[in-house]
């Protein structure tokens, strides 16, 4: 039990990836959460005011069981299986950090600066949540995937455009966390 609560090294949790991707590649499917929302919005009927959404949603049934599965683990490991004392942040991060006012997270995996309850009760941080959510839903939709969808299954398919999405999504996260970050914060 004791490798389970333990943060695993990238080549076990990526050769985990390759494996499921294989086998996605094997049953002709492919994976991305992004394409979960415009199934859901499918399933809820919008197909009926919007053209987008009229598909046969039940084809990516599958794909919504991998969100659901994400989220009930995801729950799962924070709620009963997390150990953040074996996580070790770089001191050059840390000190970062604390030039944009993000102090280190002491005993857990994020900084409550970001990722606790209080940024819903400032108007900042609601606004910087809406627009941030704004901006992703637009750039995945506009770059025809999500992160995961580009860099896991275009990635592993050898396709160009996802190459060029993951080198923009790349591009575009130094220049928020070099840039924008700081001046918002």
């Amino acid at each position: 039990m004791e490798l389970i609560y333990h943060t695993w090294p990238w080549y076990i949790s990526g050769f985990i990836i390759g494996l499921v991707m294989l086998s996605l590649i094997y049953f002709g499917k492919t994976f991305g959460m992004s394409s979960n929302l415009r199934t859901l919005c499918s399933l809820a009927g919008a197909g009926k005011k919007v053209s987008f959404f009229n598909w046969n949603w039940k084809s990516q049934r599958w794909n919504l069981a991998v969100v659901a599965g994400a989220m009930l683990g995801g729950f799962v490991a924070t709620h009963y299986m997390s150990d953040p004392s074996n996580v070790s942040i770089n001191p050059k991060t840390i000190e970062k950090l604390q030039t944009i006012n993000i102090d280190a997270p002491e005993g857990k995996l994020m900084p409550d600066a970001l990722f606790s309850t209080q940024v819903f009760q400032s108007p900042k941080g609601m606004f910087i949540l809406l627009i941030g959510g704004l901006l992703i839903g637009f750039g995945s939709r506009y770059a025809g995937g999500c992160t995961s969808g580009h860099a896991i299954t275009g990635l592993s398919n050898l396709q160009l455009p996802s190459l060029k999405a993951v080198i923009g999504f790349f591009i575009g996260g130094l220049i928020m966390a070099h840039f924008i970050l700081p001046l918002i914060l």
